[in-house]
């Protein structure tokens, strides 16, 4: 696979999970983080979230997972919960993995994962 269409399946990646037109992904890249920051990030995720190894479903969760234990990722917790809905994953779930992880990443931020997720999936739901 070449850099160009390394960065195309980027594009194609955070089109779908910005719900916007990919030529417009790298524009609100620049204006959350920066142009080099995002062409970075378009790169990484053209595999991240392309290939067939696993699902998007499945992906989400290990993501999630990821940022529960990182702890103190509001922001990507609430757009990466939204995310999860859509490629199939239920609150129950969401929930249970979060419970789970409160053994593994530390009560304190599990709990504090949950009431976002839960907030972001309240959200989602009167919405």
């Amino acid at each position: 696979m070449t850099a160009d269409d390394r960065f195309e399946r980027g594009l194609d990646a955070y089109a779908s999970q910005f719900h916007i037109p990919r030529e417009e992904v790298l524009a609100r890249f620049e204006e959350l983080v920066g142009e080099r920051f995002g062409v970075e990030a378009i790169h990484s995720s053209a595999l991240a979230w392309t290939d067939e190894g696993l699902s998007l479903r499945d992906r989400s969760l290990v993501v999630l997972a990821a940022l529960v234990a990182q702890g103190g990722l509001e922001g990507q917790l609430r757009s990466h919960t939204r995310w999860a809905i859509e490629h199939g994953s239920s609150r129950e779930e969401l929930e249970e993995m979060a419970t789970l992880l409160a053994i593994y990443a530390g009560f304190a931020k599990a709990s504090t994962a949950l009431m976002v997720i839960r907030d972001e999936l309240d959200q989602l739901e009167a919405g």
